[in-house]
């Protein structure tokens, strides 16, 4: 890395995204889905650790119908990078904030009759009409119509008010079993049925799945396909072999090295002990970057091409490592904590007792995202400067 992007960086791990790669899943799952289920990229969570204003473009450019996101703090930082992305939120939006988000012409989430109703009111006081989606709760409990007549009838009515445009109607699966997901898709089915009578124009997209379902339900996929974490190349025990890559490397550089005598202990509490004369190499990372704690004496980086154990309690902001195996170890040497060449995402999310998802959303803003196009630097986010 040159000194001009260096400068950007200012400390020595950082969290590199191969857009390329990102292309290249994006491309499998349009390819998976079919030219006639659009995708929606879901990139809540700062893009699950990407850097959501950053992969949005590539998303975008190479078919996302809608990039989605939890809350309207996240859809306002999409809007201030492009004022024409279709940006939604799938999460509820407090009723204080919805001048905001029609202003500024965020895709909103509803699923009470007396939201779509002070929707209406303020899009007709500005002259506009506002695009929103319905939530329907098909089982899962969270948000949601339910199913009922009188549920469908406050549906319809959202339908008739001049000023709103309902573009989708949606629910979630639970992914209890696949049994369980046929009962959520045919009470939404029926939804469907009995609400194209008031969709005059039959342009409203009726959706269900997430990566999950999206890639190995084909008969779920109906008008969309919400995918998140299989953009970025998290793959789930359902489909082992869809060819999506990993395109984030975690890594960062051994600040010190240091030799330590036999009975000598590391870090909090003293919990590890050599029983050897070892090399420990300290590294500049720890759970305030996002790295799960627990890895505490379970963890494992790469360094020259070799597995090393983490040793003693990680600390919040650097972790030690044995080095005592390795040939020509040296302070400054790239360490790889996780990517595809080394420890996989799945391996640290089992270990740590969690899931992918959360191993990539959990990436701190401090860690600077490094972006590879080509083969080299595209750009660099740092947002603590």
């Amino acid at each position: 890395m040159d000194d001009n992007w260096d400068s950007k960086l200012l400390r020595d791990t950082y969290l590199e995204v191969d857009l390329d790669r990102l292309k290249m899943n994006v491309d499998a799952i349009r390819r998976h889905i079919g030219e006639h289920v659009d995708l929606c990229a879901v990139i809540k969570a700062n893009g699950y650790g990407m850097g959501a204003v950053d992969i949005a473009p590539t998303l975008i450019e190479n078919g996302a119908t809608f990039l989605a996101v939890a809350n309207l703090l996240e859809a306002m930082e999409l809007r201030k990078r492009d004022s024409n992305w279709p940006v939604w939120v799938m999460g509820h939006t407090p009723d204080r904030y919805l001048e905001t988000a029609i202003d500024n012409d965020i895709t909103l989430t509803i699923f009470t009759t007396a939201q779509a109703e002070k929707i209406q009111e303020i899009a007709y006081e500005k002259g506009k009409i506002h695009k929103i989606q319905i939530k329907v709760d098909t089982g899962f409990n969270r948000l949601g119509f339910k199913t009922s007549k009188e549920d469908i009838e406050a549906i319809s009515s959202i339908f008739k008010h001049a000023n709103i445009e309902v573009v989708g109607v949606f629910s979630h699966l639970a992914l209890a079993s696949y049994e369980e997901d046929i009962k959520q898709l045919e009470l939404l089915l029926d939804i469907k049925n009995r609400l194209e009578k008031v969709d005059i124009n039959k342009t409203v997209k009726y959706h269900i799945c997430d990566s999950i379902s999206g890639i190995s339900y084909p008969d779920f996929r109906l008008d969309m396909v919400r995918i998140g974490a299989a953009l970025f190349g998290a793959k789930s025990y359902r489909y082992p072999e869809f060819p999506i890559e990993t395109i984030a490397k975690f890594k960062t550089r051994i600040s010190h090295l240091k030799t330590i005598e036999p009975g000598e202990g590391v870090s909090y509490d003293y919990k590890w002990r050599t029983k050897k004369k070892a090399l420990i190499a300290t590294l500049p990372f720890g759970y305030a970057d996002g790295y799960p704690r627990n890895m505490t004496s379970q963890g494992e980086v790469v360094i020259g091409g070799q597995k090393c154990p983490i040793i003693g309690v990680i600390c919040m902001d650097q972790c030690m490592v044995d080095v005592t195996e390795l040939k020509n170890v040296h302070v400054g040497q790239e360490v790889l904590i996780f990517g595809p060449e080394g420890v996989s995402i799945d391996e640290l999310s089992q270990k740590s007792g969690t899931n992918k998802n959360e191993i990539l959303s959990r990436l701190m803003q401090r860690v600077p995202r490094v972006y590879m196009k080509g083969g080299s630097i595209d750009h660099i986010r740092n947002d603590l400067l």
